[in-house]
């Protein structure tokens, strides 16, 4: 995902689409998305990318972006409003994402900060879900778990969740890799029934099978550099159910 910092280093279900480049049903995403142009493209964007031409953006083809909005408790965006709103002004479905740090505090207590601070929704088509951004821990190497138990960041997890619900109305969407999902929560099924999958897979590292308990990505990150600011990404979908993802059909 777009860093802020420098590392040490998904309720709705979208239809399942044909793509040569593409396997879905828990095979790899393996090579490039040449085939897959007819899905609606898009990026997320952090403030490392400052302030974005978002009307460049959408001549380049984007119909939709991500925009980090907050990490743990005390960070936000200081480019958010420009990149959030300008994104909107420009004709390009936004949503926001939080960057999770399970180890600094609660679940409830993240999803609450980042709701104030951008993560809200509204079912006017133009909104995606607020998404929940749980990976490696880019601040330690050797605790890529963020030195938690498997039972414990599945309860982080579902408690982030269920306050991001009941403060918008929707489910947040998970992003995160196949690798690291299994390793730290054992491979968890808890969420695939009503969390949309956005799924990081652009190297070896992450090559094999989609997180365990989904068996279709409803977003797939699919390069961290390319045409659009930040890194790329493709909806698994129309430009139509795109549209009623955002206004939570």
């Amino acid at each position: 995902m777009a860093r802020d910092r420098k590392p040490a280093r998904h309720r709705t279900r979208a239809l399942a689409v044909s793509v040569a480049a593409l396997t879905v049903g828990g095979a790899a995403l393996t090579g490039a998305p040449a085939s897959a142009a007819s899905l609606p493209k898009g990026h997320d964007v952090s403030s490392h990318q400052k302030n974005v031409d978002w009307r460049k953006a959408r001549a380049k083809g984007a119909s939709f972006v991500y925009v980090k909005a907050t990490e743990s408790t005390a960070y936000r965006n200081p480019h958010f409003g420009q990149q959030y709103n300008g994104a909107r002004e420009a004709g390009i479905i936004r949503g926001a994402y939080h960057f999770a740090l399970p180890d600094k505090s609660s679940g409830k207590a993240q999803a609450a900060y980042f709701v104030r601070n951008g993560g809200a929704w509204s079912a006017d088509g133009w909104t995606l879900p607020p998404a929940l951004d749980i990976e490696y821990n880019p601040y330690d190497k050797k605790h890529k778990c963020y030195s938690m138990s498997k039972a414990k960041l599945v309860d982080w997890i579902r408690s982030f969740s269920d306050e991001v619900r009941r403060l918008t109305g929707r489910r947040p969407v998970i992003y995160t890799t196949a690798h690291w999902w299994n390793a730290c929560t054992g491979g968890s099924g808890a969420f695939a029934a009503d969390h949309a999958l956005w799924v990081a897979r652009y190297n070896s590292a992450d090559a094999g099978a989609l997180p365990a308990g989904w068996s279709y990505w409803t977003l797939w990150q699919y390069d961290n550099s390319g045409s659009l600011p930040g890194d790329q990404n493709l909806f698994n979908g129309s430009a139509r159910q795109l549209k009623r993802f955002a206004g939570g059909a």
